[in-house]
């Protein structure tokens, strides 16, 4: 290919093009579009970093950061300079985000590129357009990008280099704080708090099942004696149950409307994982992995290496006119006119996002994910189905739903009843937002007219009790870091698999749950380094990283700033814990000491949480954690406890390990097999089904 604009010229002999990307799968796919007079490798991300041996940061001299070449990249980086040498022409073309900015400013100092000159390319998709367009527009490094990555990594490093002794001083040596990490933990420890604060309290309602024209429908108490109907114990349900015995229920008004159902939006990363965590099942750091894969590109028989999505870290729901084209093509010709909308859709990204790239969608709208299964893994091709069918679904008319709404007199009560019908199906033949469970399903009313009279089948009163709120899992957590502006599409995975790693939270479930050492800390923090745990406060500093990105702000003076304060905070903090240790507590068990008969407790150690014994140090028993389940083993009948593989992925083996050496992938449940009367286990996704595997037994049964 050939450029007007200048880029960095090594030497005057005709020869080869380097393209230095940051994957060796990216550079596959790459390669294959660039043809032979190019070479593409990849870097395999970062080439240079701060020190891990010191700060690595002159705070009394503009906060110059002093880098160093990675040692685990040292073949990596020998190999590029040698490669380099032998290039006429060198293209930057990492990954198109503050990052990868980074990474091409410093392999352009490490090879002693030209920063003035256009040999940066950035490709929003992997496929032959999106790369031709990338390398028919070369550009300069993006300084503010850059600035903008090294204010986020020096931050970082002033706040763990100099916050990490006092945590090991006052609470636990080995612990390291994070920026964005700590505000994370403390909203979940701040979650539990409200959780165990909270006090439940009781409320009835009134629910009446009716019929009309031989087809029943239910009812809700609404109002009495034109007041909400507010029923706080059984005393008073009774009273009300009392008058509806006698009652006439009567049709009093009805009214009916067309409602549109507009489809969601094309993902973006913090859409992405949330949904892939409600639908999929997956952790965020998994829907990275396998969305990674797929914008890199994967061998598809008869399309070859290809990237299937556009780039996956965004936060922009900006869609090109050619993707809008395709789309509309697509739908046209599969499911017909009457299934676009009368124009193409926009959606308005949120107020800070960052409009660099496309929201994540298929790179060919074409390309469906039935026609490509068979080249692509389980996650791959779950995830691509998922991008894929929200992105078209986006693109698709609206849904289009007959409402109803009924009040119903019954002497001085007002009940109400509703219902609809789908009219026009629109986007749901393809996605909808909302997934339905048989509860869900639309219900239609029966045929009902004003002054209508109802057949009482049931009335009945049923107790509530007011629930707390939900422990966060991934997904909502996400949503809450991404709704207060902490962090950005980049930092929510790394995030949550940072706080699991340094053992601040646990996860029960889905749910994450902090633990006494995340609890301990986190109250620490907020005591002394309230900014560091302030949400609102963390939100204002990727604020001001946005502006350096935009060339709007310095980032010395940003740095400087941040480091008055934090400075002044952690001395102010070290004289107010002079002598003081903050003490975790330990979790009880009901497990005894098989050496000295003494109880044992859960500790937190290196490698995870472990049983020691109360005796300590005169006993030094320790076991490791099991987490029993509520099934047994249908080899020899003992408990079967969750496990985790060193991947880290659940599996159950059975207590009676190393006699027994039963394990499984499957649940284990309380049922037992009818057959054999073995142990039953869950196998596969919500509802799955439930099998034995008790050899020679093969009984199974799906679940509903």
């Amino acid at each position: 290919m050939k450029h007007e604009r200048s880029v960095c010229r090594l030497s005057g002999r005709a020869m080869s093009n380097l393209v230095i990307v940051e994957s060796p799968a990216k550079a596959k796919t790459i390669q294959k579009y660039l043809g032979e007079n190019y070479e593409v490798v990849a870097s395999m991300g970062h080439v240079r970093d701060l020190p891990k041996s010191k700060l690595g940061v002159d705070v009394d001299n503009g906060f110059t950061p002093e880098y160093t070449d990675m040692k685990d990249k040292a073949d990596v980086i020998k190999d590029l300079k040698k490669r380099a040498k032998k290039s006429e022409l060198i293209y930057l073309a990492t990954d198109p985000d503050r990052e990868g900015e980074a990474i091409s400013w410093h392999l352009a100092q490490m090879l002693n590129l030209d920063l003035q000159a256009n040999n940066r390319v950035a490709f929003n998709e992997i496929t032959k357009t999106g790369i031709q367009n990338g390398m028919a527009n070369p550009h300069q490094i993006d300084l503010d990008l850059v600035n903008a990555q090294q204010a986020r990594r020096i931050l970082d490093r002033l706040v763990g280099y100099k916050l990490s002794p006092f945590l090991w001083r006052k609470v636990k040596r080995g612990l390291s704080a994070g920026r964005v990490q700590s505000v994370a933990v403390r909203l979940i420890v701040d979650r539990e708090e409200e959780i165990n604060q909270f006090v439940s309290k009781e409320y009835w309602s009134i629910d009446a099942l009716l019929s009309a024209n031989e087809k029943q429908f239910a009812a809700k108490l609404a109002y009495v004696n034109g007041e909400k109907a507010e029923l706080e114990n059984k005393a008073q349900t009774d009273e009300i149950l009392a008058k509806l015995k006698t009652a006439e229920f009567v049709v009093k008004s009805i009214k009916k409307r067309l409602t549109k159902k507009q489809p969601a939006p094309p993902f973006i990363t913090s859409t992405l994982q949330q949904e892939a965590s409600k639908r999929l099942g997956f952790q965020a750091k998994r829907t990275m992995k396998a969305a990674q894969e797929l914008y890199e590109g994967i061998d598809v028989n008869g399309l070859g290496a290809v990237g299937l999505i556009t780039y996956m870290r965004t936060d922009s729901l900006r869609i090109s006119a050619d993707a809008q084209k395709a789309a509309e093509d697509f739908i046209r010709q599969n499911y017909g006119t009457q299934y676009l909308p009368d124009k193409p859709r926009v959606f308005k990204s949120k107020k800070n996002a960052q409009d660099a790239h496309e929201a994540i969608r298929p790179t060919m709208p074409d390309v469906t994910p039935d026609s490509i299964k068979d080249s692509l893994t389980s996650d791959q091709y779950k995830l691509y189905k998922l991008i894929w069918e929200r992105f078209i679904a986006s693109q698709m008319a609206n849904a289009l739903l007959d409402t109803i709404s009924v009040e119903i007199t019954a002497g001085d009560c007002l009940f109400k009843a509703s219902g609809y019908t789908v009219k026009f199906d629109g986007f749901t033949i393809l996605y909808d937002e909302k997934q339905e469970t048989e509860d869900d399903s639309p219900k239609a009313l029966p045929p009902l007219k004003e002054q209508d009279k109802l057949q009482v089948i049931n009335i009945a009163g049923n107790q509530h009790f007011t629930q707390p709120p939900a422990r966060f899992s991934e997904a909502t957590l996400i949503k809450v870091l991404e709704e207060n502006g902490i962090g950005r599409p980049s930092t929510y995975a790394p995030t949550i698999t940072t706080i699991l790693a340094r053992m601040y939270v646990e996860r029960e479930g889905k749910q994450l749950r902090p633990t006494a050492l995340g609890t301990v800390t986190t109250q620490l923090m907020r005591e002394h380094f309230q900014h560091i745990v302030d949400p609102d406060f963390t939100a204002k500093m990727e604020s001001e990283l946005d502006n350096i990105e935009q060339g709007k702000g310095d980032w010395v003076s940003m740095l400087e700033d941040f480091y008055k304060d934090f400075s002044e905070t952690l001395s102010a903090a070290e004289v107010a814990m002079d002598g003081k240790h903050m003490k975790i507590p330990e979790e009880k068990t009901d497990v005894i000491c098989e050496q000295c008969g003494k109880p044992m407790v859960i500790k937190i150690g290196r490698f995870g949480k472990f049983m020691a014994c109360t005796g300590y140090p005169e006993c030094k028993n320790t076991k490791k954690v099991m987490q029993e389940t509520s099934g047994f083993c249908p080899q020899c009948g003992k408990k079967m406890v969750l496990m985790k593989s060193k991947k880290g992925r659940n599996f159950y083996g059975c207590s009676g390990y190393p006699d027994c050496h039963f394990m499984t992938w499957n649940i284990p449940v309380e049922d037992v097999c009818p057959k054999c009367n073995h142990a039953l286990f869950q196998k596969g996704k919500k509802p799955g089904k439930l099998v034995c595997e008790f050899e020679g037994c093969g009984y199974e049964r799906d679940l509903k």
